[in-house]
């Protein structure tokens, strides 16, 4: 991006949300000298709960305990809410549907004793051997009566939306106990158009935006990993103008790129490594001076200006 798009950008975003109550006397763009925050929020990725052995990296069962330690200390630290990346659970060896509802129910569980809102994103092993409707039944997301997997709601200066990109190209929902390939993940039109519909409503508010499949160019061991019609997407952030940042899971690995004024950041997964010591979650904090990324355990931390 220019210097001159990104004063514009900066322009655009400190006066939207001055227009909105916002104090920006004193936004220097450090964040050790940002005026108080205007937003805290938890986020996690990929806990992959599930009754069944480690698995490479992947130690399953101890998701519960992550989960666990994670609601404790965002409690403590009373954010404004928190959200999950997808994949909240997986399946064992059997597949069985009983059994992989009990493993989303034990997570929800622990999930749940947050002590504000809730949401989740749906992640591909969300949809393994229970479908998506199951998983959307199985879970709470704070507020929202629809029970559609993509969905959008208001903080007092920030609108969030939450996208769900396991669809084929023709809109038919993924079912992964079904063999499909994996890589094929799209945002079909009727999602396409309502984004639309709520950016053009919350065309004077500044916009974060959820997904659990990476909204950017995202290759690693010749495969994708993104969502096949990320671009166009892209282009709809770009024509709203004023959408901070994009946070994503699914890959269990931490990347940070700009595109177009937007940051796209993706989280590590929760379920790799050993014991507590070795799980990741992030508290995000937003201000004027833009996103710092508070990362525990072994989620690294960062300062990205807007």
């Amino acid at each position: 991006m220019t210097m001159l798009k990104f004063e514009r950008r900066r322009f655009l975003w400190q006066s939207t949300l001055a227009a909105l109550g916002v104090a920006v006397s004193g936004s220097t763009g450090n964040f050790n000298h940002s005026p108080k925050k205007i937003l805290r929020f938890g986020l996690a990725a990929d806990s992959h709960y599930a009754d069944r052995p480690p698995l490479r990296t992947r130690y399953y069962r101890q998701s519960l305990e992550k989960m666990r330690y994670f609601i404790e200390m965002m409690n403590k630290q009373k954010v404004d809410f928190v959200m999950h990346l997808g994949d909240f659970k997986d399946e064992d060896e059997n597949k069985r549907a009983d059994d992989t509802l009990s493993y989303l129910k034990a997570i929800e569980s622990e999930y749940a004793r947050f002590e504000g809102p809730i949401y989740h994103c749906v992640g591909n092993h969300d949809v393994d051997s229970i479908t998506k409707t199951q998983f959307i039944e199985g879970i709470e997301n704070t507020g929202i009566s629809t029970k559609k997997s993509y969905y959008s709601f208001d903080t007092e200066f920030f609108h969030c939306i939450v996208l769900d990109a396991n669809y084929y190209e023709d809109g038919r929902d993924h079912f992964y106990k079904y063999p499909i390939d994996f890589q094929n993940t799209n945002i079909p039109q009727v999602e396409i158009e309502w984004l639309e519909n709520v950016l053009s409503l919350h065309k004077n508010k500044p916009v974060l935006v959820f997904c659990h499949h990476p909204l950017f160019h995202f290759i690693r061991d010749d495969k994708q990993f993104h969502v096949n019609n990320y671009l166009q997407i892209q282009q709809l952030f770009q024509n709203h103008g004023k959408v901070a940042a994009v946070f994503q899971g699914h890959v269990h690995e931490e990347r940070f790129q700009q595109v177009n004024g937007t940051h796209y950041i993706t989280q590590l997964g929760m379920v790799d490594y050993q014991g507590v010591e070795n799980s990741c979650f992030s508290i995000i904090e937003l201000d004027m001076a833009g996103i710092e990324i508070h990362g525990y355990k072994r989620a690294s931390s960062h300062n990205l200006v807007i």
